[in-house]
């Protein structure tokens, strides 16, 4: 025994079989013999014998449960019992190893479970009767340290898989081997990681198939890749296709020398931070053998930074038959107008539908009862005869028409029908009513509209039509404010719109905000702008060549800011004495591409176009230059020379000469300068302008700060009000137009601002374009980027960093709450403080202090930090990192910014790792003890737990550096990238303006303590964020509810999604609105209220057909647990007489086509039908639909023509784009 070898004198080790009384009672003879005093009896017994299995109860027979108990339980009591005595006589200790089973149940571990819950039994009962022995009995209670241990490997998992099936009985296996089955077994392995919300919404897009055109359209680019043959799945490496791993390396050798495939939205991506990885893609079936190996494979070539990994579903010889869809309508349509209103006037009132019964009534015969004949019979029951007769008339499903005042109040009347029935019942009245209403309008006309009920939606119809725009008889749908457009959205989108929702209010909820407050902070408008950016042009580092309006050349144009209201013909730039539209080129003048940007200005000038012309000048800004030498210095002083003796129109001029010197391909030389100041000012010496000593030095540092300072990108750069063109416009030709361009379209905003007041002729209108909320101070790409990451901050636990044992097997929220709950932050103020997280590399040469200083600067941030390092931490090489962090944790805040920043010098660094005293760098005011201690004594958990968090949820690899601000991660940047402290503002400024004053503000409302305040707002800015953007919600203000909505209220406690719907309940919408509002009633918790928004004074029948809306909420079986064969539309009962057409409302990209029927569904008469009439259709083609603009000025083009194909077969079709309209299919 292994045991043997390792013991010393003092252990004894003896081997049991806890099922054996025999061996058991060896044992106790065993422990006797070697007790020094017996007679003191034993200190301790501790039971840990077990064993485990799972399964569900179905599965496993009865002598599974008996092996886990005669081990887990009897073992138990079997060796106590047998150890008792000398247990008492020393008044000893007995410990029972327990479980978390023993106090609560789960799934497939029913037979572990039952032999813990009767180890926690008997271990109470025992101390209960040791006590008065003075024994104590304790029970420990492990958690669940499978994952952590292995102790139970893959093959042992499978091969009690397979134990489990062989052994199971055969009407177990039938059950368990079907569609249902294996559908109960996705739902009950997806409960584990959702919430009841998000699994209802699963099984609903399972319901839709909402992710079947995504799996075809995967399928269908696996077969134009070729597939090796014989291969269920298969690898494809910049359009190379192997299944072999073996040729794996071999393809990613050479993968630099095809191109990088195209990804689309939907892949799944598996990748590190870097972009230049080659891409493989995998095509396999999930849960299949080849796919778990392949997964496996490519994961471990992923977290070593070699790939970037794309799954995309595939299977190898996919089934034939079809599966059913819903969230479409099905129309039974009238045709031919058979059902009419009758003019009073032209019918008279004995047709069958009337309900006045008269003596003359020549309707003898209904539903074969003779009425004539009865009423002679006895006529003493006319009044019962009439009821009966009204009844049967009622009854029938055969239609008649109405009288033209019988129409008048339909739709109130209908709503009157709908709102007395029972709130629960309501919706399922609605929708019979609507969708049958042909059959149901005339018992409806007996219906008293109540004037409660007619005041209160007429008092409703203003707000709809002031407020939202909804004339009497339209409808609208509203989810937690957004606006639903029934006629644009499908179901699929509302479903995106279900599960968006969905995840902000739970993480809102996890977040412990109360339900009733979670609304409103839902309409906080926090999106970033996606307007192009802009800085300010107020600098005096402009040059301003032209001012509209204070030069004489504009006089003759109108200074009135309202000649933007008055008509002009299309394309027309307005002539306006006003700085609407401001031109700044940012150049180096000795750049190539200067020339031709100088003559785009000159041009703008010499025509007159509306346009405030600026120059800024980057030059050498060094102390000691001469611009004898150096040309762009030259340049910038000839420049000044002359703005001072004339002005700046005239210094535009005469450098605009010099570069008409330039030739084409060279750049501006210091003899352009000087032949044209020679030619133009001889009596000038050329070196007191242009030399070391000149005095036109204006300009020359302030040009290349204001460059610096704006962030602005390379050079030479444009900008047109601020808004810097994009790379590809700087083009001579294309500026030009792109240019022009933007004036007309920038036009309109102006018209806007003054029809609204909010522009007139006294302001400063450079002011009023610089106020404008795209204004920034500086250009960072990343910072103002539309697409951007977010980390979900909505996780609540207690975990933290410094156990990485444990913290490594966190996913990904539970690490990212980690983080949060272990940041100790430099800065800690109020509410308004924002949060700002710097991820740093404190090991890399290039490591910059700006950060600190920033904290230092603004009264708005909070800095924590994140370690990142380069190599494996140890004691050796984290010096920094370990005395940063216990500063942070024993320092006062200002302290510890003093003291890191201090240590982020290189030189400290350097000399920490040759052994320099750490405290040697302390600061004033530092607990020198304290943090000595702190420095000594921590661990490195802190570092692994760091480390493992930008590799796990950052997906950066060692060293990489960013910046997460509010749960946005802004990186990796570069290596040589900085991130200065103008950067650290400009992001500042961004989040106040976008959600950081918003969401303080809603948090100071709802009350929440100073602690958690801060923590708060980044968390909900992160979460609220990372939402796409959308449409602005709409905050209701009804005029009433009591007598004119149906009200369905949620379940307390839980989070609801608001829904307002305005409908007309006798309009085509209803038909639609009142299924759907079912369905999601199912699915979700929701607080329903359902105006009705009725038309009065009908003319004409609202309704002229059938209608079924397919949508179910889940999938649906059959008796042998089979999938049903649907959903399908059903029309039961209907009317035999009229002639009808069947019509279906599909989404608008379904391209549907009638596959299978024996009629004629144009032309469906019932009368003459001897079964039923049965329809399919098939969705053969999804429509995409799109427009073509030009990129550069976002015009249509002319004319376009295309081809669509695959790489394969890159010709299949052509389409043309027409010059009118722009748009292709």
């Amino acid at each position: 025994m292994e045991l043997e070898c390792l013991k010393s004198e003092r252990m004894k080790v003896v081997q049991i079989n806890v099922c054996n009384d025999e061996e058991i009672k060896k044992a106790v003879e065993f422990v006797k013999i070697h007790l020094k005093e017996p007679e003191a009896g034993l200190w301790a017994v501790v039971n840990n014998a077990g064993i485990s299995t799972f399964g569900e109860i179905e599965f496993l027979n009865l002598e599974t449960y008996r092996t886990v108990a005669d081990v887990n339980l009897w073992g138990t009591i079997r060796v106590t019992k047998a150890f008792l005595p000398l247990i008492r006589r020393a008044k000893g200790r007995v410990v029972n190893i327990a479980s978390m089973f023993g106090r609560m149940c789960n799934t497939s571990r029913s037979a572990y479970c039952i032999s813990k819950y009767g180890v926690e039994a008997f271990s109470d009962c025992l101390r209960y009767e040791m006590h008065r022995w003075g024994v104590k009995v304790i029970v420990i209670e492990p958690g669940n340290f499978i994952a952590a241990t292995g102790i139970m490997s893959r093959d042992s998992v499978i091969a009690t898989c397979d134990k489990l099936w062989k052994e199971a009985p055969e009407d177990v296996k039938e059950d368990y081997g079907t569609d249902q089955s294996y559908y109960h077994l996705i739902l009950k392995r997806a409960s584990q990681f959702l919430t009841a919300l998000q699994l209802n919404l699963m099984k609903f897009a399972l319901s839709l198939r909402a992710y079947s055109a995504t799996v075809q359209s995967f399928q269908q680019i696996a077969a134009n890749e070729s597939p090796p043959p014989d291969c269920s799945a298969f690898f494809s490496i910049h359009g190379e296709s192997t299944c072999d791993p073996k040729s794996l390396t071999n393809l990613l050798e050479s993968a630099s020398e095809r191109p990088r495939p195209f990804l689309f939205k939907g892949d799944h991506r598996f990748t590190l931070s870097n972009p230049i990885a080659p891409v493989v893609i995998l095509y396999a079936e999930m849960g299949t053998k080849e796919f778990s190996q392949f997964h496996q494979l490519l994961v471990s070539k992923v977290n070593r930074g070699e790939i970037t990994y794309v799954l995309r579903h595939y299977i190898a010889n996919p089934s034939k038959n079809k599966v059913f869809l819903s969230g479409y309508g099905v129309e039974l349509a009238i045709k031919n107008q058979e059902y009419k209103a009758k003019d009073d006037t032209q019918v008279q009132g004995a047709e069958v539908n009337a309900t006045v019964f008269g003596e003359n009534d020549p309707v003898d015969e209904v539903h074969g009862f003779l009425f004539g004949k009865l009423r002679t019979l006895y006529p003493d029951l006319v009044e019962q005869l009439k009821e009966l007769r009204k009844h049967l008339v009622e009854s029938t499903n055969e239609m008649a028409p109405l009288k033209v005042w019988q129409l008048q109040d339909l739709s109130f009347q209908t709503a009157a029908r709908i709102l007395s029935a029972p709130s629960v019942d309501a919706l399922m009245v609605m929708r019979d009513l609507s969708q049958n209403f042909p059959n149901k309008a005339r018992s409806i006309t007996r219906t008293v509209v109540n004037s409660e009920l007619r005041k209160e939606i007429e008092e409703n119809q203003k707000y709809f039509k002031g407020t939202l725009g909804l004339q009497p008889g339209d409808s609208g749908l509203f989810i937690n404010g957004l606006h639903i457009d029934l006629e644009v959205q499908d179901i699929f989108s509302i479903f995106d719109v279900l599960r968006s929702e969905a995840h902000v209010m739970e993480g809102l909820r996890s977040l412990l905000i109360e339900t009733s407050f979670i609304h409103d902070i839902l309409k906080l408008n926090v999106q970033p702008s996606d307007a192009d950016y802009a800085v300010d042009i107020r600098n005096s580092a402009i040059y301003w060549i032209n001012n509209l309006e204070t030069d004489t050349r504009y006089s003759s144009w109108p200074s009135s800011v309202q000649e933007l209201l008055r008509p002009t013909f299309p394309g027309v730039i307005r002539q306006i004495r006003k700085n609407f539209h401001n031109f700044v080129l940012i150049v180096d003048p000795t750049h190539e591409s200067t020339v031709e940007l100088i003559n785009v200005a000159e041009m703008f000038f010499s025509n007159h176009i509306p346009l405030r012309i600026g120059l800024v000048f980057v030059v050498d800004d060094s102390d000691e230059i001469d611009g004898m030498q150096d040309a762009g210095v030259a340049l910038l002083r000839a420049f000044n020379y002359i703005s001072e003796e004339m002005d700046n129109h005239q210094a535009f001029q005469v450098i605009t000469s010099m570069y008409n010197k330039v030739q084409p391909g060279e750049k501006l030389k210091v003899e352009h300068v000087i032949s044209v100041l020679e030619k133009k000012y001889p009596y000038v010496e050329i070196s007191s302008v242009l030399g070391a000593d000149s005095p036109y030095d204006k300009n020359r540092k302030e040009g290349r700060g204001y460059y610096e300072q704006t962030g602005v990108g390379p050079l030479p750069v444009a900008m047109y009000n601020g808004m810097p063109f994009q790379k590809e416009q700087m083009d001579a030709d294309e500026l030009e137009t792109v240019t022009m361009q933007k004036i007309l379209e920038t036009t309109s905003f102006y018209q806007r601002a003054v029809y609204l007041g909010e522009l007139t002729s006294d302001q400063d209108v450079v002011d009023f374009i610089m106020n404008q909320p795209n204004v920034v101070p500086r250009i960072n790409s990343r910072i103002l980027a539309t697409t951007r990451q977010y980390l979900d901050l909505s996780h609540s636990n207690n975990h933290f960093i410094d156990d990485f044992s444990r913290f490594v097997f966190l996913n990904l929220k539970e690490k990212n709450a980690a983080v949060a709950n272990s940041m100790n932050y430099l800065t800690k103020k109020v509410v308004r403080r924002l949060n700002e997280n710097k991820i740093n590399n404190v090991y890399a040469p290039n490591y910059d202090n700006t950060e600190f200083t920033e904290s230092k600067s603004s009264n708005n941030v909070r800095l924590g930090m994140i370690n990142n390092p380069t190599e494996n931490p140890s004691m050796n090489n984290s010096h920094v990192a370990r005395a940063m962090w216990a500063a942070i944790q024993t320092q006062t805040a200002n302290n510890a910014k003093n003291f890191i920043t201090k240590l982020s010098k290189e030189e400290t660094a350097e000399a920490l790792e040759l052994g320099a005293d750490i405290t040697h760098f302390s600061v004033g005011g530092m607990d020198i003890d304290l943090f000595k201690s702190a420095y000594e004594s921590f661990k490195l958990d802190f570092l692994h737990s760091h480390a493992s968090f930008c590799k796990d949820v950052l997906k950066f690899k060692s060293g990489q550096r960013a910046v997460i601000s509010n749960g946005r991660v802004i990186g990796p940047l570069e290596e040589s990238e900085v991130f200065n402290q103008d950067d650290f503002l400009l992001l500042e400024s961004i989040i106040l303006k976008t959600s950081g004053e918003r969401i303080k503000s809603k948090i100071q409302q709802i009350g929440i303590e100073e602690d958690r305040a801060s923590d708060l707002v980044m968390k909900v800015d992160a979460l609220l964020s990372s939402q796409p953007k959308g449409d602005a919600r709409i905050d209701y203000n009804f005029f009433d509810d009591r007598h004119s909505a149906i009200k369905l209220r949620p379940k307390e406690g839980e989070v609801y999604f608001d829904v307002v719907a305005i409908v007309d309940p006798a309009t085509r919408d209803a038909q639609k609105l009142a299924p759907l509002l079912m369905v999601l009633k199912n699915l979700i918790n929701m607080n329903l209220r359902v105006f009705m928004n009725c038309q009065s004074k009908l003319s004409d029948m609202p309704l002229k057909s059938f209608y079924r809306y397919v949508l179910e909420p889940e999938i649906s079986f059959m008796v042998d647990n089979s999938f049903a064969p649907g959903p399908i539309a059903k029309f039961l009962d209907m009317p035999h007489s009229p002639l009808f057409t069947l019509n279906l409302n599909t989404p608008e990209s379904w391209m549907v086509e009638s596959v299978h029927t024996r009629y004629d569904l144009d032309n469906i008469y019932l009368e003459e039908v001897d079964s039923i009439v049965a329809a399919e259709y098939e969705l053969e083609y999804l429509l995409l639909e799109g427009h073509c603009f030009d990129v550069t000025t976002g015009q249509p083009p002319r004319g376009l023509q295309f081809t669509l194909g695959t790489s394969s077969n890159p010709l299949i079709v052509d389409t043309i784009v027409m010059a009118n309209l722009a748009s292709d299919k």
